[in-house]
C-alpha cells in the first residue's frame, strides 16, 4: 500500500531549546533515558518517537552548539510541537525509514538514539483518533493519518481466523476465537464504523475485568493497523546500522511484545531467544547490554503518571 511521501521540515531558530506549545505526551522515564544516552555534548543523536517533544527538549538541553538532534513522528499533528533550535531536526517519517533519511542528512553515525514506544497521551485522549475505548469516535487507530488501513478496515474485511490470530497474538486475549467469530457475525449484521460497535462485541463476549479486556482487543488492533512489531524490528536493524561503536540505544517498551523484540535485539543480536552465531558456532555480539534488568517508573512517577506503570526501559551499547 502506498502512503504519501514522507516530508522533512527543518525547523527554523528564534528560541533554543524551547517547550513545544502543545504538550501531548508526558515523557516517561525522562531523566533515565536521558542518562542512559551517555551524552556526548558535541554528538548527533535521535529522537526515534517524537510525540510530545519532551524527549527532545530535555536531551538538547546537553548538547552544545555543534550538537545535532534529529528527530522523528509518522503523526503530522506533531509539527505543532516542533522545537525552534538550530541544531533540531524534525522529519515527518515513521522510524523504520530512519536510515535513508539520516543518510540524506548526513548523520551517519549517531552516537546515540532514543525511543519512546508508547501511544502519545494527546492520541488516547482524542476521540477521533479512534485509539481509546473511554470515548466514542471512529475506528481509526492510525498513527499515519495518510495511512489506508484503519480499524474498521480490519474488522470488516478480515475473516475470522485472521482476528483470531491478531488478537490472540498482539492482544493476547484469551478467548480469541469466540471474539473473533462475534465480530464477523456483527458485521453480518452492519457495518462496524463506531468505537461505541466495537464495545459492544467486546462487553457481550468479554472475559475477565472489562478494562483490562477493553485494552488487550484495542492494543491488538492498533498494532495490525500501524504494523507495529515489524516497523519495530526495521527500527532495531538500522540502530545498529547508524550508530557508532560506543553509540547507545535507548528504548523504552509498554508491553511485552515489544519488550521481548529489544531484549532479545540488544542481548543476542536477534529476535529470537538464541544468539546469532558465525560459521564457526561462535556468538556475534552486536552489543553490550548496559541495563541488566529494566529500569521502571518509580512510585512518584507511577502515581503522577498512571500510563509509566508498564514502562521498562533498556540500554545497550554498540560494541
Amino acid at each position: 500500500m502506498k502512503e504519501k511521501k514522507s516530508e522533512i521540515r527543518n525547523q527554523p531558530a528564534d528560541k533554543v531549546g524551547s517547550k513545544p506549545d502543545r504538550e501531548y505526551h508526558t515523557s516517561v522515564l525522562l531523566h533515565e533515558s536521558i542518562d542512559g544516552l551517555y551524552i556526548q555534548p558535541e554528538g548527533v543523536y535521535v529522537d526515534a518517537t517524537f510525540g510530545g517533544g519532551g524527549h527532545s527538549a530535555e536531551l538538547l538541553k546537553h548538547l552544545d552548539k555543534e550538537g545535532k538532534l534529529f528527530a522523528f513522528d509518522q503523526d503530522e499533528d506533531v509539527v505543532e510541537n516542533a522545537l525552534n533550535d538550530k541544531r533540531f531536526t524534525l522529519i515527518q517519517a515513521n522510524f523504520r525509514e530512519m536510515k535513508r533519511f539520516l543518510r540524506m542528512h548526513n548523520a551517519i553515525p549517531a552516537d546515540g538514539i532514543l525511543a519512546d514506544l508508547g501511544v502519545s497521551s494527546w492520541q488516547f485522549d482524542t476521540a477521533e483518533r479512534g485509539f481509546s475505548y473511554r470515548f466514542d469516535g471512529p475506528l481509526d487507530m492510525r498513527m499515519n493519518r495518510h495511512a489506508k488501513l484503519n480499524a474498521a478496515d480490519v474488522l470488516n474485511r478480515y475473516n475470522a481466523e485472521e482476528l483470531q490470530k491478531i488478537l490472540g497474538e498482539y492482544g493476547e486475549v484469551r478467548n480469541a476465537k469466540t471474539l473473533a467469530n462475534a465480530m464477523v457475525q456483527e458485521r453480518m449484521e452492519r457495518r462496524m464504523e463506531t468505537i461505541a460497535d466495537l464495545l459492544n462485541v467486546c462487553e457481550q463476549n468479554r472475559i475477565g475485568e472489562k478494562h483490562k479486556y477493553f485494552a488487550q482487543v484495542f492494543q491488538a488492533i492498533r498494532i495490525e493497523v500501524n504494523d507495529e512489531l515489524e516497523a519495530l524490528k526495521d527500527f532495531l536493524v538500522q540502530s545498529y546500522e547508524v550508530l557508532k561503536p560506543g553509540g547507545r540505544l535507548v528504548v523504552i517498551t509498554f508491553h511485552s511484545l515489544e519488550d521481548r523484540l529489544v531484549k532479545n535485539f540488544m542481548k543476542n543480536g536477534s529476535f529470537e531467544d538464541e544468539p546469532e552465531k558465525d560459521f564457526y558456532g561462535n556468538v556475534m555480539k552486536k552489543f553490550k547490554v548496559i541495563t541488566k534488568k529494566p529500569i521502571e517508573a518509580g512510585k512518584k512517577e507511577q502515581k503522577e503518571n498512571s500510563r509509566s506503570r508498564s514502562a521498562k526501559l533498556r540500554v545497550a551499547e554498540k560494541i
